[in-house]
C-alpha cells in the first residue's frame, strides 16, 4: 500500500535531529507555559516569533549583507526584496492604521520623533551592522542558526542597549521633530501613493547600477531539494520578503503593534545589571510608567522579549531542518572585537535612534513614521562606512566577477 511505502522512507540523512528536537520541544513548552500563566494572545506571538526565525533563517533574509553587497558590488537583489516587503507593507498597515482597528481590537504604529538622535543613532547602528555582522533580526536568527561569534555580537548588543538607555535623555533633549505619520498627515491614500513611488526608485536605482556594474542583473538561484524545499529551505528572497510581512501583520493583530525587537536587549541588560547591584531601575529611561513595569514585571510578560526567544528557536528548527546546525567555536581575533565593537553600536545606536532595522526601519516605515525614512538614509551611510572597514578586521566583502566586455 502507499501508506507502509511512505511510512518505509527514511529521514533525510542531513537533518540535525538532536538541535531539531530541542527546538521544538522548546517552542512547544514555551507556547504551552505562555498559554497557560500570560495569556493566549502572548502564546500565539511567541509562535510568531518562531515563524519568524524560520523565515528569516531559510530565505537568508539579512539587512546587513544585503546593504554591503550593493555597496561594495552594486547587487540590489536584497534592496529591492526589501521594497517588495515594504511595498506591502503599507497597503496592509496603513488603512488598518488609518482606521485604528484591526479585526476589532485598537492598533498603533511605531511612530516616533525624527531629529538629531534618530540621524546619530542610525548611523552608528549602520557602522555596528557590518562590524558586528548583522542587523537586530539578523544577530537573533543567526545566533538561533548556530553562529557562535554572534553570540558575541547578541551580548555586546546588549550592553550597548543598556548604555544607550543611561544617554538617552541627552539625546532626547537635542533638536527634533514631534513624531509626524504621514497617514494623519496625508491621508491613507496619496501616503500610499508616495511611499509606492520612493519603493519604486529605490529598486530602479538598483536596477540602474546592478546593470551598470556587472552588465545584467545578477542571479543567484536558489538550489532545489525537491518537494521539501520549504520545509527545508533554502527560500527565495520573495518569499522570505512575503512572509515577514504577513507576520508582521499578524503581530500587528495580536499585540496592537507592529514588530520589534531591540527593546527587549535593553530590557535584559537593565535586568541583568540590576542583579549585579546597578540601580537602574532610578534611570530616567527606567522611571517612566511604561519602561518601570516593564523592567518590575517578568520577562516572560514582555511581548518582544518572549518574540525575540521565538525567532532564536524558529531559525535553530529551520537550521537543523537545512543540516546545517554545526556551531563552530574557533573565533579569529579581530573578528571577536569587530563583533565586540559592532554589538556595542548596534546597541547604543538602537536606542538612541528609536529603534533598529525592524522597530524604526521596517516597521517604522509601515507605520508611516517620518523618522523609518531618516533612519534609512542615516544608517544607509552608516553602512557605507562600516563596509570600509570590514577589510580592517579580516571580515569579507562579497563580490562576483564583472561581466566580460
Amino acid at each position: 500500500m502507499s501508506t507502509s511505502t511512505t511510512l518505509s522512507v527514511p529521514p533525510r540523512a542531513d537533518i540535525n535531529l538532536k538541535p531539531l528536537g530541542v527546538a521544538l520541544l522548546l517552542i512547544l513548552l514555551g507556547t504551552w507555559y505562555l498559554g497557560q500563566n500570560v495569556s493566549a494572545k502572548l502564546a500565539s506571538l511567541f509562535v510568531v516569533g518562531s515563524l519568524l526565525g524560520m523565515a528569516l533563517y531559510h530565505a537568508a533574509f539579512g539587512f546587513t549583507s544585503a546593504w554591503r553587497v550593493f555597496i561594495a558590488d552594486g547587487r540590489g537583489a536584497g534592496l529591492r526584496a526589501q521594497m517588495l516587503m515594504l511595498a506591502v507593507g503599507v497597503a496592509l498597515f496603513f488603512p488598518a492604521l488609518a482606521s485604528g482597528t484591526l479585526f476589532g481590537n485598537p492598533v498603533t504604529g511605531l511612530v516616533s520623533p525624527a531629529g538629531t538622535s534618530v540621524i546619530v543613532g542610525a548611523f552608528i547602528f549602520g557602522i555596528g551592522m557590518q562590524l558586528g555582522g548583522g542587523c537586530a533580526s539578523g544577530t537573533l536568527y543567526t545566533v538561533g542558526g548556530g553562529s557562535t561569534r554572534m553570540l558575541v555580537t547578541l551580548f555586546f548588543f546588549i550592553v550597548g542597549s543598556l548604555i544607550g538607555t543611561a544617554y538617552m535623555p541627552f539625546w532626547t533633549s537635542l533638536p527634533q521633530l514631534a513624531p509626524i505619520s504621514l497617514v494623519k498627515t496625508l491621508g491613507t491614500g496619496p501616503a500610499l501613493l508616495l511611499n509606492w513611488a520612493v519603493f519604486a526608485l529605490i529598486a530602479f536605482i538598483t536596477v540602474v547600477v546592478e546593470k551598470r556594474r556587472h552588465g545584467r542583473i545578477v542571479v543567484s538561484p536558489v538550489k532545489s531539494t525537491g518537494r521539501a524545499t520549504w520545509l527545508h529551505g533554502p527560500w527565495p528572497l520573495v518569499a522570505g520578503a512575503l512572509a515577514l510581512v504577513l507576520l508582521n501583520f499578524a503581530t500587528l493583530a495580536l499585540s496592537g503593534r507592529p514588530w520589534g525587537v531591540t527593546s527587549a536587549f535593553a530590557l535584559w541588560g537593565a535586568k541583568g545589571a540590576a542583579l549585579i547591584g546597578i540601580d537602574t531601575p532610578s534611570w530616567a529611561y527606567w522611571s517612566t510608567k511604561a519602561n518601570a513595569a516593564a523592567l518590575a514585571a517578568p520577562v516572560t510578560q514582555d511581548v518582544t522579549s518572549m518574540m525575540d526567544i521565538g525567532i532564536v528557536l524558529g531559525a535553530m528548527a529551520a537550521a537543523a531542518l537545512a543540516g546545517r546546525y554545526a556551531p563552530v567555536w574557533k573565533l579569529p581575533l579581530r573578528s571577536l572585537v569587530a563583533a565586540m565593537v559592532g554589538g556595542l553600536m548596534l546597541g547604543f545606536g538602537a536606542r538612541l535612534a528609536y529603534g533598529c532595522n525592524i522597530g524604526a526601519y521596517f516597521s517604522g516605515i509601515v507605520s508611516g513614521s517620518l523618522h523609518g525614512w531618516l533612519w534609512l538614509i542615516a544608517a544607509f551611510a552608516g553602512n557605507v562606512f562600516g563596509t570600509r572597514l570590514r577589510p580592517l578586521f579580516g571580515l569579507e566583502v562579497e563580490r562576483v566577477k564583472l561581466a566580460a566586455c
